[in-house]
């Protein structure tokens, strides 16, 4: 099989174990994800299958939508439920004007330290190894794009938020940042992915449902996979440089739009019939190929 899964992965598992369910049922080893969910998170994990792998890398920076609740007046160490009590405190009175007005602080692009317990790499080392055995480490801070937030619902407890943001956002972070502006504590009590760019939760297979006959018939397949991206024609002459990895022309690509596409943005290079024939982005006053799709690849294989 070749494309593109939505899963809706439950709570309590990694998004490793997703994958690793999803070559069980399939007897495929060329499976992977994007956009990693922590344990406690459920709701969309797009899992790419065959030749959908090749798109991975260029799905991960895809904006992502969740509703998360952030418990109050108690901070741990992974900055989530499922991490270690660090440090208590009391809450203030809260209502939803103050939790609004704080929240405009984080709205836009921002600096945004990290979890010290998260897969990003210090050294080569992911953070949660470095801290497991002891040392003593530093979480970087990176900017981070938070476009939007909604306040769901707002007590003493906890606060009910709806959250549309850019790639490498942490809401762990936020939780942690939020509590403190409000003059308290926070941890992300449980977390909920709706969207991840084009995929929605609407389409997601649930974790446990994990049959080849179910992954079959949910798979989107690479045609429909890579309109996430910037579609681009080719004439039959430009699908021939694209097989072959060389550069392609203006004189061979159909169309100005992917004259308008950011250079650091992927684009999708199908051809005259239809089906996907690389991926590519901008580069002079044309478009390098970056990868390629097996010619012999179809959409959906018996399993």
């Amino acid at each position: 099989m070749n494309g593109i899964l939505v899963v809706d992965k439950p709570a309590g598992c990694t998004s490793h174990d997703v994958v690793q369910r999803v070559r069980k049922a399939l007897r495929q080893r060329s499976v992977g994800h994007a956009g990693t969910l922590d344990p406690l998170a459920t709701g969309v994990l797009v899992v790419a299958v065959g030749e959908g792998t090749k798109l991975v890398s260029h799905l991960q920076s895809d904006d992502k939508r969740y509703e998360v609740t952030i418990a109050l007046g108690a901070e741990t160490d992974s900055l989530d439920a499922d991490g270690e009590l660090t440090e208590t405190s009391e809450v203030p009175p809260l209502d939803a004007r103050t939790v609004e007005q704080a929240l405009q602080a984080f709205i836009g692009r921002h600096p945004q330290e990290a979890p010290k317990l998260s897969a990003i790499k210090v050294g080569g080392t992911p953070l949660h190894r470095r801290m497991r055995r002891g040392e003593d480490v530093e979480a970087p801070v990176r900017e981070v794009d938070l476009y939007e937030a909604t306040v769901d619902s707002v007590s003493q407890k906890a606060l009910i938020l709806s959250l549309h943001c850019g790639k490498g956002f942490y809401v762990r972070s936020l939780a942690r940042d939020l509590a403190r502006a409000l003059g308290t504590l926070g941890h992300v009590k449980a977390l909920r992915r709706t969207t991840s760019g084009a995929f929605s939760i609407d389409d997601g297979l649930y974790g446990d449902q994990m049959t080849a006959e179910a992954i079959a018939e949910r798979l989107i397949p690479l045609r429909e996979a890579c309109a996430a991206l910037t579609r681009v024609e080719l004439t039959d002459e430009g699908v021939g440089h694209a097989r072959h990895g060389r550069p392609i022309g203006p004189e061979v690509i159909v169309g100005e739009t992917w004259r308008e596409v950011p250079a650091d943005q992927s684009l999708a290079l199908f051809a005259p019939d239809g089906e996907p024939v690389a991926l590519g982005r901008r580069a002079d006053e044309g478009i390098r190929v970056i990868r390629g799709f097996t010619a012999t690849a179809t959409d959906v294989l018996s399993p």
